[in-house]
This record gives C-alpha cells, structure tokens and sequence, in this order.
C-alpha cells in the first residue's frame, strides 16, 4: 500500500472537496472503522460529560459525521429518552450503521434514529430543535469560513439552553490535504483550523458558552481543541 503523502498547507479548498470526501470515505469505511474503534475512550470520555448534563426528559441529539454509529451513535441510543438524528457524509458508512442500528426486524432504536446522508452544511432543522449537538472528528473537514458557518447553524437548531460537544484542530491553518491516509490509495483527506483559541472566539461570538475546553493529543500524530459549550437560556 502506498505511504500517506502530507501536502504543503494551501489557503483554500479544493472546489470539489465535499464529493472527493465522500469518495475517500466511501472507499476506506471499513479500514476506518477498524482502526478508528481502538480509540473510542476520548470519544466516549467526552459523551459523558455532555449525558451528565442532558435531562432525564425526552431528549433530541444531533450528531455530524456519525460514521457507521459506533462507538457514539450506539451510546446515545442506549438512552431510552434520546432521540437521534444522526448525519454522514459517506454513503458506505450510513449503509454499515443502517444494518448495525437498525437491523430488520425492528429493535428498540427503531423509532428513535434517523439517518441523515449528505454535506452536514446543507442540512436544514427549524430553530430550537435539539436539546445537543455532536460533532466529533467531522466539522474539521469543513473549510475554515464554513466552520463558522456551521457553528451558527448549529446555535440556530440548538434549543434554549442546548449543548454543543465537539473537536478541532488545535493548530491553525487554513488547509491541510493528505494523499493515501491510511494506507489507502483512494483515501484523501482534508481538514482546516482556526487553532484553539480562534476557535474559541469563533464558538463565543455565535453565542456559546465554553464550560470545557481542553487540549488533548490524539492517539495519532494530531493535538485537538476538545469544547463543551451551552446555548443561553434566553
């Protein structure tokens, strides 16, 4: 398998970014899903630290980039009161979670999951419709100004007092390709940053408040911004 391939960083996206993501993804789901399920502790460390603070009353969760639903969409499910909206760009990867969430006949998540595919920018909710929002190792795909962008959609959807819990990239630039990720011929990647504390200015000026905010080095060679932040009340 060829070796990954770092490009220099570059001040834009590519035009087709959104359609070559969905490729890569289409094309490594299942090497993805083997390599990325040894790390789930930092995923489900943080989930916990959103459940504690979600109610015991019905409760609405959006989560971007879901992948094939483990080990966070599976998690969320777990509650009986959640209802989960849960959106990927990857065909291949939404196909894995349908068989393994919502196997026929119909179990208990039947009902309670509703599988979104597509660019999680074009997604379209009425205001005040979930009680959270989940974006782990997905909005640092987006372009820098679409991350904006979709933080204020985000604060849009969000109900009064609603959460936010979601990763960036603790270093800032404006854009970062990789040739062959994973080992993968087909497996091309992108991801941008506004570097920590941009991002926290970002995430403050769309109306959040930052409760966590820590800086973690992944089990890969990246180092994350990891946020925890409230919608107001009013």
């Amino acid at each position: 398998m060829a070796e990954p391939t770092v490009e220099p960083p570059r001040d834009d996206a590519p035009a087709d970014l959104k359609s070559r993501l969905k490729a890569s993804y289409d094309a490594i789901a299942p090497r993805y899903n083997e390599w990325t399920i040894p790390h789930s502790a930092t995923r489900l460390r943080y989930l916990e630290q959103l459940l504690n603070r979600l109610p015991s009353t019905p409760v609405s969760v959006l989560e971007l980039g879901c992948g094939y639903g483990v080990p966070v969409t599976e998690k969320l499910l777990s509650h009986a009161n959640f209802s989960i909206t849960a959106n990927d760009l990857s065909s291949a990867q939404l196909a894995l979670a349908r068989a393994r969430l919502l196997p026929d006949p119909p179990g208990p998540a039947h009902g309670r999951l509703t599988l979104l595919e597509g660019d999680m920018l074009a997604l379209d909710f009425p205001p005040a419709t979930f009680d959270a929002i989940v974006g782990m190792y997905s909005i640092i795909h987006l372009p820098r100004a679409e991350q904006v962008e979709m933080l204020r959609k985000m604060v849009a959807w969000l109900k009064p007092g609603g959460w936010v819990l979601a990763n960036f990239g603790a270093e800032e630039f404006a854009g970062r390709e990789v040739q062959n990720w994973l080992e993968e011929e087909k497996g091309w990647m992108f991801w941008s940053g506004w570097g920590s504390e941009g991002t926290l200015d970002k995430v403050r000026e769309v109306g959040l408040e930052v409760i966590v905010r820590e800086v973690v080095e992944d089990t890969v060679d990246a180092t994350f911004l990891w946020i925890l932040a409230r919608k107001s009340d009013s």
